[in-house]
């Protein structure tokens, strides 16, 4: 698919449909070309919000221990190919992939068959949600809106069969703070790598916090704003191109040893302990930091909850201009006094 080949009046229906959510009406893809006009476009704007994590799972040097990926509502498949092609198709040997619609599976698996030829792809079968063995990774991007109730209870099943889990959603409200009751959820059985430094009940979701959410904002390349092309799609679509809200989770299954391992009381604890793999000394900042001219202000968030925090500009200059201008993952290891930040480093 290339640009002049675009369908335009599938993409206005989907984008319609992204914007309603749901999924009664039953499957959005029509055609394997409304899924090459939306991997070109909407697709590869999801694609760079996963660029965005796996740049922040470098920072932790995190890397999945499985050979396997399954990719759950996979659509055209970006968030695997993503996945995959980050981490390098060597270090994989098969990628299954399902999504309830079968034109969205055959696109899917073509188009990463064609990426990673040394890999083995193939569509989920019926008996592959009835059997209880390890699915390896389990990739999940952009679903949350759109579950139907039966959706739900067979995703929590394939949740409890997976090692690794990379999830990411869209950073609104409503949709990050169901993505943190899950992550709440899981900290039983899992260890939460990213984005949080800490494993703690998520502190977006204690009481009094309620207009707050988990979200980062993802870069999307310099260059496309040059480009006809993006600049001509984004005017039809009536989106901000410079705009990439995300939340997302990252989590491993707990394999600490039993010395390390804390009681499951302990584990649901609000004051459940760090795992030893965590740096005590990180935080992360949610959302954006807002720059004014004398000081950075931020909401922090770590192993104590959430805190606004505010750098003054003399404190330390290169840090203020780095927050003003940088896009990496902000993920920090400050010195403060109080809410005051008197200057810190970025993880990595």
């Amino acid at each position: 698919m290339i640009w002049s080949e675009l369908d335009w009046p599938a993409l206005d229906r989907l984008r319609d449909g992204f914007l309603r959510g749901g999924s009664a009406s039953g499957p959005y893809w029509k055609s394997a070309t409304d899924l090459a006009s939306y991997d070109l476009t909407f697709g590869e704007r999801i694609g760079w919000k996963w660029d965005h994590v796996l740049r922040e799972l470098r920072l932790h040097a995190w890397r999945p221990a499985s050979r396997s990926v399954f990719d759950w509502g996979c659509g055209s498949g970006i968030a695997s190919r993503r996945v995959i092609e980050f981490f390098g198709s060597g270090n994989f040997d098969a990628l299954t992939c399902w999504d309830h619609s079968p034109v969205a599976c055959d696109f899917a698996t073509d188009a990463a068959s064609r990426a990673f030829p040394g890999v083995r792809i193939a569509s989920a079968t019926p008996g592959f949600f009835d059997g209880n063995e390890s699915i390896g990774l389990l990739v999940i991007s952009h679903v949350l809106n759109e579950l139907a109730p039966a959706d739900v209870a067979s995703l929590r099943a394939l949740l409890m069969r997976a090692d690794e889990i990379l999830w990411v959603e869209p950073g609104t409200h409503d949709v990050s703070r169901s993505l943190g009751a899950i992550r709440d959820e899981l900290r039983a059985d899992f260890r939460i790598v990213a984005p949080c430094t800490h494993e703690n009940r998520c502190p977006a979701l204690a009481p009094g916090r309620e207009r707050d959410w988990c979200h980062f904002f993802a870069p999307p390349p310099g260059e496309i704003f040059a480009d006809p092309n993006w600049v001509r799609f984004g005017q039809r679509v009536g989106i901000d191109l410079r705009s990439l809200p995300y939340c997302f989770i990252a989590l491993e299954r707990n394999r600490v040893s039993p010395r390390a391992q804390t009681t499951c009381s302990d584990r649901l604890d609000d004051k459940a302990s760090v795992s030893p793999d965590h740096d005590r000394t990180l935080s992360r900042v949610i959302g954006r930091p807002e720059c004014f001219k004398p000081y950075v202000r931020l909401l922090n968030c770590d192993a104590s909850g959430l805190a606004e925090l505010e750098l003054p500009k003399r404190a330390d200059p290169a840090l203020y201009k780095q927050l003003e201008r940088t896009k990496s993952p902000l993920v920090y290891r400050w010195r403060r006094d109080g809410d005051k930040i008197l200057g810190g480093e970025p993880a990595g």
